[in-house]
């Protein structure tokens, strides 16, 4: 594998990713690894016709979860290199199969390019916990779900009034913890008496119209190797689960 960072900061934790994922995958395209100032870039992962580029921020690329970004990032250009179906499946045209005809709210269209996304991670971490240990995925999960689960709205404290300050959506936390949940037991990483279950079961409380044991059973039982229809078809139905029914032209 041909890693270039690009910017000055760490190259440690890309190059010692790099030697973990080389003892189980390749990638045929080099890899650019930007380094940007931002501390909130999000981590993520773009393809070209001649290489792929890592983007994170330096404060990601300093931190603890360094190479397990890096290696999840590598997943997701193996996937991208293989066209597997959950890495070329067009997540409008899933929305246009499973909404036409309704009205959907943004907050809830948003939502769904996440759970297209969760089906993306699945994929891509069936490769990640194959070459690496999974301890620092789950206690990056677990936490996650636990800073959510913390920043759902409160009961308003007088009939009428509504809280106004940003707060995690219930409903798309709920969907968020049966990803984690799902992921976790897929690949064995957790007993019966570990905190994501407590954490995910107050998450689907808070939002009792989400499916959750559904959302959980679609995620963990992902066919590993599904043709393009057999994908599109799964996450159509996810999605049309997660709106639910309503009706006229979405906006």
């Amino acid at each position: 594998m041909d890693i270039r960072v690009q910017g000055p900061g760490p190259t440690s934790p890309f190059l010692s990713a790099r030697d973990l994922f080389e003892t189980e995958q390749d990638l045929s395209l080099p890899v650019h690894v930007r380094l940007r100032d931002d501390p909130d870039e999000r981590t993520w992962a773009a393809h070209y016709d001649d290489h792929h580029v890592l983007n994170i921020s330096r404060q990601a690329a300093s931190s603890a979860m360094a190479r397990e970004l890096a290696l999840h990032e590598f997943a997701h250009m193996v996937r991208h290199e293989q066209q597997h179906p959950s890495h070329t499946q067009s997540t409008e045209e899933v929305l246009y199969l499973a909404l036409a005809g309704k009205s959907v709210e943004r907050r809830k269209l948003s939502h769904c390019y996440q759970i297209a996304n969760h089906m993306k991670d699945i994929y891509a971490d069936d490769i990640t916990l194959s070459v690496g240990p999974g301890e620092k995925l789950l206690s990056f999960l677990e936490s996650s779900l636990a800073a959510a689960v913390a920043d759902r709205p409160e009961t308003p404290s007088r009939p009428g009034f509504q809280r106004l300050s940003a707060s995690a959506d219930p409903e798309i936390t709920a969907v968020n913890a049966a990803f984690a949940l799902a992921l976790a037991e897929r690949h064995d990483l957790v007993d019966e008496e570990h905190r994501l279950y407590d954490l995910a079961y107050a998450a689907a409380m808070d939002a009792p119209e989400i499916d959750f044991d559904g959302f959980k059973r679609r995620f963990r039982e992902l066919v590993r190797e599904p043709d393009t229809s057999t994908y599109r078809q799964v996450l159509v139905d996810a999605t049309r689960s997660y709106v639910g029914g309503t009706s006229r032209a979405a906006d």
